[in-house]
């Protein structure tokens, strides 16, 4: 499970460190566009980034660029909610893992919230992915859902960057401590990415209605 992490995080590395800012939009971006590349993954690298190549990345820079990202992917998604609509997303949606509770649990927070869910849901994991097909389905104005994305999605992704750059900083003070700490941080992370598939790859349960007395 190391190694499959390791690869996953060179591959990151190696085009953040040849491309820079555009390469953490471009993957971020991918992300946002629902298909399952988790932010969680990928800022924390750019995080990192900012210890082994300082000259090239900064943690606001990284969240800035990530924030960009988000826009880009989530305008895609947006379109597709808008000509599309929902049909479209559950029947496309599963060649890159989008499972229609997904799309049920972003539809209930945009109607519950409306407008607002746009800004609100850039700061929670999942329904931050999948909001964007309700807002296309309802047509919400374009500019006010781009403004509401990167204002969400700016904290999210300078604070994960910054927990990259915390945990890549002071990983040498853990191993001394603990043994192998970082493999251990590593297995957790792909473990996560693991649980993450999984659960967009499952077959769903669907409920069957039955009037009373049938």
């Amino acid at each position: 499970m190391s190694n499959i992490l390791e690869i996953l995080g060179q591959w990151m590395a190696h085009h953040m460190a040849a491309l820079g800012y555009p390469a953490v939009a471009a993957l971020m971006a991918i992300e946002s566009a629902c298909i399952p590349l988790p932010s969680e993954l990928i800022m924390p690298v750019a995080g990192w980034m900012t210890i082994t190549h300082p000259d090239q990345f900064t943690v606001f820079g990284s969240g800035l660029a990530g924030a960009v990202g988000c826009v880009i992917g989530s305008i895609v998604a947006y379109y597709a909610g808008m000509w599309g609509g929902r049909p479209f997303a559950e029947k496309y949606g599963k060649y890159i893992l989008v499972r229609s509770s997904d799309l049920d649990a972003a539809d209930r927070f945009f109607n519950k919230y409306g407008n607002a869910a746009i800004f609100i849901s850039r700061l929670l994991p999942v329904v931050r992915t999948f909001i964007s097909f309700p807002a296309g389905v309802s047509r919400m104005n374009v500019f006010t859902f781009s403004i509401y994305t990167f204002l969400g999605s700016l904290p999210w992704c300078v604070g994960l960057a910054y927990a990259g750059k915390l945990v890549g900083g002071n990983i040498k003070k853990i191993s001394h401590y603990f043994h192998g700490a970082d493999i251990v941080i590593g297995v957790i992370i792909l473990a996560c990415l693991v649980f993450y598939i999984y659960h967009h790859v499952k077959p769903e349960k669907h409920k069957c209605k039955t009037k009373s007395g049938e």
